[in-house]
């Protein structure tokens, strides 16, 4: 059962301009897919909310866009380099274009140029390209200071898709995850590219059997002790690194965190909790509610409160968020539909609804976001879908159908959307669209 609300518009008064936020690497500020600004729109007319303009010619991609300081910022394929490109927030207007690298050879069908978001810090942005460079450009200027190879540095191995991890800056060190026997995750310093210290657990398996590569680091502080914790393959599913050193603190590899063939979701962290969710499994994928304790002496243990194997709580790419007490993410690469579960125990709420009418026409893999009381589910049939977070039930508000790709061989609508300062971005390959979605227009 859900409940749909009626398609009108809801104006509301802005507080200040101060509570606009820009959106400055993947899954914005503190990488959990939360927008705090406010003075949104709660509902959208039948055509939704009304578009600024539409940049084209960026490049194919699938990687969302990031938005600091004036600027977006992508990453996408343009006469035969992968590069990274800035706009002008105002009006789009290209300002730069710096390729970096040679597209990846050999990838699977469905890889439609680079699906990295490129990672604004100290005015310099930090994006890794399908075949594993990541680079270090001026945010002003595009001049390109630095690039390292996961392949050639690390000892990786480019996955079946590409590589598609998203870089963590945290104050002068890049994270990053090359999936190699010289280093499974690594440290570089911003402002050179070297190297800071380098995780060795065993070369990652980026095949059909391992599908590491494609998820992003997150920072958490457990057990007063900083750490970053990433997915990654199916063998060490997903681990805690500490920030200093890069030593193994934890590790969890059971159902909901070792599905094999592509792990990409980016985990939840909140206090000591971890939530993990993965894909293509049908015993050990799904989702996992992990508590992370600290045994004293640096030593640490992931203790699985709740799993649940494919297909209750299996999460393709979409993402998941964590509003109030309740992580809502839709589930599966093929039946995307939402699914809500209490984070601190684990328990499903509703879900996973497999109408798809019940959700507004979404269908397939949905990117999520959240932004003043709603949830944005981009789904890949290309509906945006407009939802209010709820425990109880189902509760969509409004959805409208998303131009169609320009790109008529790749139809799939996987970036993320993104909010920063009243305005929704949509990357669709080589074009993207905003949306003024400010309820306030003064």
């Amino acid at each position: 059962m859900f409940i749909r609300y009626p398609l009108l518009a809801v104006g509301l008064l802005c507080t200040t301009v101060a509570l606009a936020e820009d959106w400055p690497q993947w899954r914005g500020p503190n990488r959990d897919g939360l927008n705090k600004e406010t003075g949104l729109l709660k509902s959208w007319p039948k055509d939704g909310p009304p578009k600024i303009w539409t940049a084209k010619n960026l490049g194919l991609g699938w990687g969302t866009p990031s938005v600091a300081d004036g600027k977006i910022f992508g990453i996408g394929t343009r006469d035969g380099k992968d590069g990274v490109w800035a706009l002008k927030e105002s009006d789009s207007k290209e300002l730069w274009f710096t390729p970096f690298s040679a597209p990846a050879a050999g990838l699977l069908k469905q890889t439609n140029g680079p699906a990295s978001t490129p990672t604004f810090s100290n005015n310099n942005v930090y994006t890794v390209s399908a075949n594993g460079t990541v680079s270090c450009m001026n945010a002003t200027t595009g001049k390109l200071a630095w690039t390292k190879s996961y392949v050639s540095d690390f000892g990786g191995s480019v996955p079946l898709w590409g590589f598609s991890d998203s870089v963590l800056a945290d104050g002068d060190k890049i994270i990053c995850v090359p999936c190699g026997d010289k280093g499974s995750v690594a440290a570089l310093k911003a402002d050179s590219g070297e190297v800071v210290w380098a995780a060795k657990l065993g070369k990652l398996n980026t095949s059909k059997e391992g599908g590491a590569g494609y998820s992003s680091p997150v920072k958490a502080m457990i057990g007063g002790v900083p750490m970053y914790v990433v997915l990654l393959d199916a063998a060490n599913g997903v681990v805690g690194l500490h920030a200093d050193t890069g030593k193994l603190l934890w590790k969890y590899n059971g159902k909901g965190a070792s599905g094999g063939v592509a792990q990409i979701p980016t985990p939840i962290v909140r206090d000591d909790r971890v939530w993990v969710s993965c894909s293509y499994s049908a015993t050990t994928g799904g989702a996992a509610l992990l508590q992370i304790e600290s045994k004293g002496n640096g030593a640490f243990e992931a203790k699985e409160i709740k799993s649940y194997a494919k297909p209750q709580l299996n999460n393709h790419h979409g993402g998941m968020v964590l509003v109030g007490d309740y992580v809502y993410f839709g589930h599966d690469q093929n039946k995307g539909y939402p699914v809500c579960v209490d984070f601190k125990t684990g328990d499903i709420k509703w879900g996973p609804v497999t109408n798809k009418a019940e959700v507004g026409g979404g269908d397939g893999s949905a990117g999520v976001l959240f932004a003043d009381g709603r949830l944005y589910f981009r789904y890949q049939n290309g509906v945006l879908v407009l939802i209010e977070p709820s425990p109880e039930d189902l509760k969509v508000v409004s959805s409208f159908q998303l131009p169609p790709p320009d790109v008529k061989s790749y139809p799939q609508s996987w970036p993320h959307p993104v909010i920063a300062n009243g305005k929704l971005y949509i990357r669709d390959q080589n074009v993207m669209h905003c949306y003024d979605v400010k309820a306030d227009k003064n």
